[in-house]
């Protein structure tokens, strides 16, 4: 089963560079006086900023202070996205993967999860990698699959990992291979993710106890140099 990151970011946006109503509005938030945050991002929407665009996108998704409207939210992301803010070029590419608040559209989820992708959004070059998978919005494309899925793993993103051992399983986009295969599914069960463990077990049954061995410590090394040392 391909895995897919349905969910949209819903990370608050909060450096120290912020001032005045954008900071007043994450402090709202924080303390879930939503009727405040509302005033205080929509007063910096409206004047261009991105972080606060992406906020009130937030707020209309969810639901918070106000009556969920994905159509909403749709229209404050991408006003931020055609700022570059990269959460909201991801959220806008669920948005239009699953179609909430636009017609479906996987062209366009494609175009937004690569605007994201391209700056280094993990869970953005997680699903594109599942788009190249899937052929949606793009020619199925495995190799062009397994190369977005191996950046978001090295970030350590667990579906990535997930996905990139199914593809070492099947040898789609790459020589067929048990031993990475059940590299790949031992990493992400680290994570507790159970059809990672059944399926780095089914890898384990086709392989010899040598071949179990190696995988085990690919593993070891890949996780310990924070992913750097995963070939």
């Amino acid at each position: 089963m391909v895995r897919f990151v349905a969910a949209a970011l819903f990370t608050l946006i909060f450096t120290a560079a912020l001032a005045g109503d954008l900071e007043d509005g994450v402090a709202a938030i924080e303390r879930k006086d939503y009727a405040t945050a509302l005033a205080k991002f929509r007063s910096e929407a409206q004047q261009g900023v991105a972080e606060a665009q992406y906020n009130l996108g937030q707020m209309y998704r969810r639901g918070d202070g106000v009556a969920q409207d994905y159509k909403e939210a749709v229209r404050w992301y991408q006003l931020a996205a055609q700022q570059g803010f990269t959460e909201a070029q991801f959220n806008l590419g669920v948005m239009y993967n699953k179609g909430e608040g636009v017609a479906q559209d996987y062209k366009e989820a494609v175009r937004w999860y690569l605007l994201a992708a391209r700056q280094g959004i993990a869970q953005a070059q997680h699903n594109l990698g599942v788009m190249y998978d899937k052929g949606q919005g793009v020619a199925q494309d495995y190799k062009e699959a397994v190369r977005w899925y191996l950046l978001a793993a090295r970030q350590g993103y667990a579906d990535a990992q997930y996905n990139l051992g199914r593809m070492y399983f099947l040898g789609q986009g790459v020589p067929q291979d048990y031993t990475r295969a059940h590299m790949w599914f031992n990493i992400s069960a680290v994570s507790g993710d159970k059809d990672s463990v059944k399926n780095r077990d089914i890898a384990a049954g086709v392989m010899s106890a040598q071949q179990i061995q190696q995988a085990q410590r690919m593993a070891r090394e890949c996780m310990n140099s924070n992913f750097t040392k995963c070939d």
